[in-house]
């Protein structure tokens, strides 16, 4: 962690009585971070939410275009949370997942990847939710909460262990500017290059793909019936994501020369641009809302835990959005670590000491290193126009279309509902 000597902060915490204490330290605002402290908050610790960002966002916000794959697992987790009724209104479910190759101008290969929810007998594979209704109802949830301080416009300069079994972080910004904060445990959930991983001195694991994500919506005129398109495009995946009424999210995933030239174009030449990759399927289309992009890589910390610190979200792991599970990969994590924390309480035992931090890391490792292998593994596959790999892996999505147990067993896997699942991902409390 920080190399200052631990006494030099000791000591101004026994003169500082304005120090605040919580059992946990929440470094990262965000939708992970604010997530982890409701479901510990709900578990009955307390917990300090240190958020960068001012303010709270605004619930009346217009659309945007910024919009989340929740699979059924992570849907599940939201409503034990307390929070999906106030969502579902707003959700639209993901009823089907068709994938295939395909090339601008000429649409979708014959051969394609096809799931359908009516194989499920839990419901919908997913749904997508709009950022302007998930981020205002979790930070409204965190502001009724009695034991979530939450402390925005703030950053943290430095942390630390403590005397007695502790770990402290000093603040900047807002009120609270030099303060510190003291807790048994500290989780960072500050994105990818994570202040509290680089500070506690845990390294990463990172590649770039030389790709780009291009983020807007568009209005379309045909229906989607809910149906979630993934083409395989050779300069990397293309998904069109259903959004209430005849809306979709795009993530266009391009090249990094191309992406900049078309990110560069006015609304028009954009759409100009999309057009023959996105096909007439959907009717006539026009952008709604902004355009947002991001580089594409793969990043994972090399380790999920240290001295009293345990990383979640994108700062234990980065990976790319040909599968959408990115935030179901980090809703995941919170949910174990809160299982974790929680199980290690009742026994009596100190939530911050290694052996408990350890189940953690144990219990996520495996479902962290093999999603990071196969969203690295089939960017590397799809994202080319090879001639000899091309009619293979057609031929691939369509035998896995056509053997119904494998097909379900994909299908579950998408939809968060395989493997070792928390109590809160099977829609059990703490």
């Amino acid at each position: 962690m920080d190399n200052r000597p631990p006494n030099t902060i000791s000591e101004v915490m026994e003169q500082d009585q304005n120090h605040i204490d919580s059992d946990v330290v929440i470094v990262g605002g965000g939708l992970n971070g604010a997530t982890l402290a409701l479901a510990l908050a709900g578990a009955g610790f307390s917990a300090t939410l240190i958020d960068s960002e001012p303010g709270q966002p605004n619930r009346d916000r217009p659309f945007d275009g910024r919009s989340y794959a929740i699979a059924l697992g992570s849907q599940r987790m939201l409503a034990t949370l307390g929070l999906w009724d106030g969502l579902a209104p707003d959700s639209q479910p993901i009823l089907q997942i068709k994938a295939s190759d395909g090339r601008a101008g000429q649409g979708a290969a014959p051969f394609f990847l096809h799931f359908d929810h009516a194989e499920l007998e839990e419901g919908p594979m997913g749904f997508m939710v709009e950022d302007r209704h998930l981020r205002p109802a979790l930070m409204a949830a965190v502001a009724k909460h009695p034991t979530i301080r939450h402390l925005t416009g703030v950053r943290v300069t430095a942390q630390g262990m403590g005397r007695t079994q502790s770990v402290w972080v000093q603040l900047d910004g807002g009120d609270v500017a030099g303060q510190t904060v003291t807790a048994r445990l500290l989780i960072g959930a500050d994105g990818r290059r994570s202040g509290v991983a680089q500070r506690a001195g845990i390294g990463r694991m990172a590649w770039g793909y030389g790709q780009t994500a291009l983020v807007c919506a568009i209005e379309h005129t045909r229906p989607h019936h809910g149906t979630a398109h993934q083409f395989f495009m050779p300069a990397g995946p293309l998904a069109i994501l259903p959004l209430p009424g005849n809306r979709a999210s795009i993530v266009w995933s391009e090249k990094d020369t191309v992406a900049a030239d078309i990110l560069a174009l006015p609304d028009p030449e954009f759409l100009t641009v999309l057009q023959p990759r996105f096909g007439d399927f959907l009717g006539n289309f026009q952008q709604i809302g902004a355009r947002y992009s991001y580089p594409l890589g793969l990043s994972l910390a090399k380790s999920l835990i240290g001295p009293r610190l345990a990383l979640v979200g994108d700062a234990a792991h980065g990976v790319h959005p040909i599968a959408g599970q990115g935030l179901n990969l980090g809703l995941r994590d919170i949910a174990a670590l809160a299982e974790v924390l929680t199980e290690a309480r009742r026994r009596g035992e100190d939530i911050g000491q290694a052996n408990t931090l350890a189940r953690y890391q144990q219990w996520r490792r495996f479902d962290v290193a093999a999603l990071a292998m196969v969203t690295d593994g089939c960017n590397n596959l799809f994202s080319n126009d090879n001639p000899v790999l091309r009619p293979l892996r057609d031929l691939g999505m369509g035998v896995i279309s056509a053997l119904p147990n494998l097909r379900r067993r994909l299908m579950r896997e998408a939809a968060g509902l395989t493997g070792d699942l928390p109590r809160l991902m099977r829609g059990i409390p703490l």
